[in-house]
């Protein structure tokens, strides 16, 4: 027996041990064991993007002839796991304290009724998805076509992710929607909270760095670039100094706004007038009126010309 087998068979058990107990302290305690992971959402988002965009997230091409069942088979799939992990949330996490049959009864009920209102909505999430496709293509002069936007463009990726998930927080499911948007994060690099209200043709160009905090409101046909952060002046704390939840903190954006890269604009009582413009790097923590141009300052970058190059330059150029 080797050294490192002997320290798996004699000593390891000790961090087993210890690691047991950390949890017991910080994790097993909310009884959070059952929910099964992440995994199981990730599988249920590519299972109900693959209904709502039949052919998108395939391995293989699919048969034309066969989209039907495809779509009835992934919201099947989907459902049957969806609802099971709401069941396990409500069960779990709400840590219900007397664990009769009509308690559990009741979050079954009640994983069923949401499941079912989920997939109800999918053809009024699939119609913002075309708006949001179509503003893409008429908002990008690079964009060839519309199925080159649902196939390469990553903001397509984490607003049909949002959409998904904001129906789910709308419908008071607690942590399945964080996982969503932070999953649709971690592909695309934009941070939108499930509980942003965003309306139709919404189009983030780019899109690297975007935020949109969890109380924003965002009207219809906005444009976003990259690194636009639409934010928390600060936060209300309470007599214990923790953040008060529930409190407007993220500004309202109108109607036909167009935010450029790095602009960040703050504050639960800040609104920015529909059909405005934000120029690139402006910080805003105060409201503007309808068909305002914001914008700093132009710099005045200092341009300092090779003195040396340009004299080879101009002696090549005499004796060509």
């Amino acid at each position: 027996m080797n050294r490192l087998t002997e320290w798996l068979n004699h000593d390891m058990p000790k961090v087993t041990n210890a690691l047991e107990e950390i949890n017991q302290d910080h994790f097993f305690r909310n009884k959070t064991m059952g929910f099964a992971g992440k995994e199981s959402v990730y599988k249920v988002l590519h299972n109900l993007r693959s209904a709502l965009f039949p052919g998108v997230y395939e391995k293989y091409p699919i048969d034309e002839s066969k989209v039907n069942l495809l779509i009835g088979n992934n919201i099947r799939t989907a459902a049957i796991t969806l609802y099971d992990l709401i069941e396990n949330v409500f069960i779990n996490l709400y840590q219900i304290k007397e664990s009769t049959a009509k308690d559990y009864n009741e979050c079954k009920d009640n994983a069923t009724a949401i499941t079912i209102q989920l997939i109800e909505t999918l053809p009024e999430i699939r119609e913002k998805l075309n708006s949001d496709i179509q503003a893409a293509y008429n908002g990008d002069p690079a964009a060839l076509s519309t199925e080159e936007i649902l196939l390469s463009y990553p903001a397509i990726e984490v607003i049909s992710i949002y959409r998904l998930a904001h129906e789910m927080y709308l419908m008071k499911v607690p942590l399945i929607p964080r996982i969503m948007t932070e999953y649709a994060h971690q592909l695309t690099g934009i941070d939108i909270h499930p509980g942003a209200q965003i309306g139709e043709s919404f189009f983030i160009d780019h899109g690297t760095g975007v935020v949109i905090g969890e109380t924003c409101f965002i009207g219809n046909n906005v444009k976003l670039y990259q690194g636009v952060t639409l934010g928390a002046k600060s936060f209300t704390l309470d007599e214990q100094g923790n953040p008060i939840k529930g409190v407007k903190r993220h500004p309202n954006i109108e109607d036909k706004v167009i935010i450029y890269a790095g602009a960040t604009i703050l504050g639960g009582d800040t609104v920015i007038g529909h059909d405005s413009i934000i120029g690139g790097n402006v910080w805003l923590t105060q409201s503007v009126p309808p068909y305002s141009k914001v914008y700093n300052a132009q710099p005045s970058p200092i341009i300092k010309a090779d003195s040396a190059f340009q004299a080879d330059n101009a002696f090549q150029n005499e004796n060509n």
